[in-house]
C-alpha cells in the first residue's frame, strides 16, 4: 500500500473530524429558539390573572431587546422575545411578579479565539493536502531527469559466489574485480589498472545478472542496478541526464559497482540511419561513453553490463578503457547442470528415486533458468497429487511439459487421425533410433500438446556437443522428414501435420548451403544475410542480398537436392524396419505414450 496516500487520507479524516466538532460546539453554545404560539399579549394576560410564578429575563447584546423565560402555575415553560426589556421590568413591577435579570452574555475564549483558529488551521491543512495530492505529477516532472537506479548495500545483497553454480571459469575471471575492490593498493603499487567495465554476454537465463550480484556481495560494496530501457524516454536529453545523475550517485558511494542490465537497449550501434543524429538513444549513449572513459575520472566505479545481443552494440563502448573485459556466460555443461540442480533442489524434499545426475545428463542445452523452471514444475506436479516430496516421475513429466508443452488429453481426436499420428511419430522414432548421431528416443506420444502438435517424439542427447557436423545435420533433416515418409508409405496419402518438420528441414538445409559452406557446388562462400537485419541498421536502403540471380537459383537447387536425398534415405530406412513401424504404431494406439525402454524392446 502507498504510505503517502495513507497519510493523506488520515490527515483529511482528522481535519474533517475537527471541523465537525467545532460546528457541533458552535450550535451547542448557541441553541436555537423554539418556535411557539405563546404571544406577548398572552403573557400580559397571564400576569394580570396572576398565573405567572417566575420570569427570567435574558438581555441580548443588542439593547434593549431580550428573551423572557416564563414559568406559570401549571409548571409549563415558555420563551418569548421582547423588544424592550426595561418596559417589561416596569410591567412586572407593577403587578408584583417575581423576576430575575441576567447580564448581557459575554463571548467565551473558545468561541472568540479557539474556534476561529481551529477553523483557519483546518482550511490551511485542507488546501495543503489538496496541493500535495495534485502536485504528485509535478513532483515527478521535477525528478524526470533523475536516475532510476536502485542501490543495494552489503546488508541488502546476500548473494555470493557460493550461490552461483555451474560457472566456475566465469567466477574466476570476476574474482579479480572483487580482489581489487577489497584491496586496491596492491594493484596500484605495481601500476596495474583494474578494468573499468565488464561485459557479461551470453544466452538468456544463463546467470549474468546473478553473477553481477555475486560480485557486489563478495566485495561488500554498494551495488547500483538499472535496466538499459530506464534511460531512454520520448524527450531528448532525459536519458543523458539520468546517466549523469547515476554516475554522480556512484561517485558519492565509491568504490561501488554499477550494473546495467540489457545494455543493448541504449548502446546500439550509431549511424544506422534510424532516428537521425539527434536520436534520444544516441544522446544517452554519448553521455555513457563520456562517463565511462571521457575527460572525467571515475575512480572506484566499475561498470558491469549484461546483454545477449553483443553483435549490435556500438564499437565505441566495446573498446579497452570502457568495457575492457568480456566474460562469455554460456550454457552449462553436465557438471554445471548438476551443480545448478543441487542449488535449486534445496528446500524441495526429494524422494529416494530422484536421480539429479541422470536429470543433468538428459537436459543438454538447458540454462540455469530452464533448470530452475524444471524443478519448479516438478514441485507443482507433486503438490497437485498431494505428495510432500518430489519423485523422478514428476521431473520426467515436467521435462516433457517444459520441452514440448502441456499434454491435452481432453482433446477429442478421431480414430483415423490418431492412427495417422501414430505412424507419423513412429517414423520419427525409428530414424532417431537407427541414425547414430541424433538419438536415442526419450519418449513417443500421440497425446496433443499445448503447442498445437498432435503428438511428439522427444530425443535424448546423451552428451553435450560443441560443434555440429555435416553428417549430423543431414541426419537431423532425415529425421524431420521421417513422419511424412511414414504417412506416404502407409496411407498412400499425406497430411498437413508435417508442416513444422518441413520448415525445420528447410532451415537446416539452407544453413548448410548459405552459412556453413557445406555445399560442394557453391563452395566455401557465405551467402547468409540474416545477421544484417534492417533494424540493426547496416542494410537500410540496400539490396536484401549480396549475390545475383544465378547464385540464388543455385542455392535453391542445392537446398532442394539435400532435402530430396534425405527424404529418399528416410523412406529407405523406414521400409527396412516396416515391422517395427507397424508394431510401434499399434502400441501407441493402445497406450498413447511409450518410453524409451518400451520402444527399444520393439527392435
Amino acid at each position: 500500500m502507498n504510505n503517502n496516500r495513507t497519510r493523506g487520507i488520515s490527515g483529511l479524516t482528522l481535519l474533517f473530524g475537527l471541523v465537525l466538532v467545532a460546528i457541533i460546539y458552535w450550535f451547542m453554545g448557541n441553541p436555537g429558539i423554539q418556535e411557539s404560539s405563546y404571544t406577548y399579549r398572552d403573557f400580559q394576560s397571564a400576569v394580570k390573572e396572576e398565573q405567572i410564578t417566575h420570569v427570567e429575563i435574558r438581555q441580548n447584546r443588542v439593547a434593549p431587546t431580550g428573551t423572557l423565560r416564563i414559568q406559570d402555575k401549571k409548571g409549563e415553560m415558555h420563551e418569548l422575545h421582547v423588544s424592550d426589556v426595561n418596559e417589561t421590568q416596569d410591567f412586572l413591577d407593577s403587578y408584583d411578579v417575581e423576576f430575575e435579570v441576567e447580564d448581557v452574555p459575554q463571548d467565551s475564549w473558545v468561541l472568540t479565539t479557539l474556534l476561529p483558529t481551529l477553523l483557519m488551521v483546518g482550511v490551511v491543512l485542507f488546501v495543503v493536502a489538496m496541493m500535495n495530492r495534485q502536485g504528485g505529477a509535478n513532483a515527478k516532472a521535477m525528478n524526470f531527469g533523475k536516475s532510476r537506479a536502485k542501490m543495494s548495500t552489503e546488508l541488502d545483497n546476500k548473494v555470493t559466489f557460493d550461490q552461483v553454480a555451474g560457472l566456475k571459469e566465469e567466477k574466476e575471471e570476476l574474482e579479480e574485480i572483487v580482489d581489487f575492490l577489497k584491496a586496491p593498493g596492491k594493484y596500484i603499487q605495481v601500476g596495474a589498472r583494474i578494468p573499468k567495465g565488464v561485459l557479461l554476454e551470453g544466452p538468456p537465463g544463463t546467470g549474468k545478472t546473478l553473477l553481477a550480484k555475486a560480485v557486489a556481495g563478495e566485495a561488500g560494496v554498494p551495488f547500483f542496478t538499472i535496466s538499459g530501457s530506464d534511460f531512454v524516454e520520448m524527450f531528448v536529453g532525459v536519458g543523458a541526464s539520468r546517466v549523469r545523475d547515476l554516475f554522480e550517485d556512484a561517485k558519492r558511494n565509491s568504490p561501488c559497482i554499477v550494473f546495467i542490465d540489457e545494455i543493448d537497449a541504449v548502446a546500439r550501434r550509431r549511424g544506422t540511419g534510424m532516428g537521425g543524429g539527434h536520436d534520444e538513444r544516441e544522446q544517452t549513449l554519448n553521455q555513457l561513453l563520456v562517463e565511462m572513459d571521457g575527460f572525467g575520472v571515475n575512480e572506484g566505479i566499475i561498470v558491469m553490463a549484461a546483454t545477449n545481443r553483443v553483435d549490435i552494440l556500438d564499437p565505441a563502448i566495446l573498446r579497452p578503457g570502457r568495457f575492457d573485459r568480456k566474460v562469455m556466460v554460456g550454457r552449462p555443461d553436465v557438471q554445471g547442470r548438476l551443480e545448478i540442480l543441487k542449488v535449486h533442489a534445496k528446500g524441495k524434499p526429494l524422494g529416494d528415486d530422484v536421480d539429479l545426475e541422470q536429470t543433468a545428463r538428459t537436459t543438454a542445452g538447458f540454462t540455469g533458468a530452464d533448470l530452475e523452471n524444471l524443478l519448479n514444475e516438478a514441485a507443482i506436479l507433486a503438490a497437485k497429487e498431494g505428495r510432500i516430496y518430489l519423485q523422478q516421475s514428476d521431473i520426467r513429466h515436467a521435462f516433457i511439459k517444459v520441452g514440448i508443452g502441456a499434454e491435452k488429453k481432453s482433446r477429442v481426436i478421431s480414430e483415423k487421425e490418431k492412427r495417422i499420428t501414430a505412424f507419423h511419430e513412429a517414423g520419427h522414432a525409428i530414424l532417431f533410433h537407427v541414425l547414430p548421431d541424433v538419438g536415442p528416443v526419450y519418449s513417443v506420444s500421440i497425446i496433443p500438446t499445448g503447442v498445437g502438435a498432435a503428438g511428439y517424439t522427444m530425443p535424448l542427447p546423451e552428451k553435450d556437443e560443441m560443434f555440429n557436423t555435416k553428417g549430423r545435420m543431414l541426419q537431423n533433416i532425415t529425421v524431420a522428414l521421417g513422419g511424412r515418409a511414414a504417412e506416404e508409405m502407409v496411407f498412400d496419402d499425406i497430411t498437413t501435420g508435417a508442416s513444422q518438420d518441413i520448415l525445420q528441414a528447410t532451415s537446416y538445409a539452407k544453413s548448410m548451403v548459405t552459412k556453413f559452406g557445406m555445399s560442394e557446388q557453391l563452395g566455401l562462400v557465405n551467402y547468409d544475410n540474416d545477421s544484417d537485419e534492417v533494424f540493426i541498421g547496416r542494410d537500410w536502403g540496400h539490396a536484401s542480398r549480396g549475390y545475383g540471380e544465378k547464385v540464388a537459383s543455385a542455392i535453391d537447387m542445392e537446398v532442394k537436392r539435400i532435402i530430396d536425398e534425405c527424404y529418399v534415405e528416410a523412406k529407405k530406412i523406414i521400409e527396412e524396419h516396416r515391422d517395427v513401424l507397424d508394431s510401434c504404431a499399434e502400441l501407441l494406439l493402445q497406450k498413447e505414450k511409450i518410453t524409451r525402454e518400451e520402444f527399444e524392446a520393439l527392435f
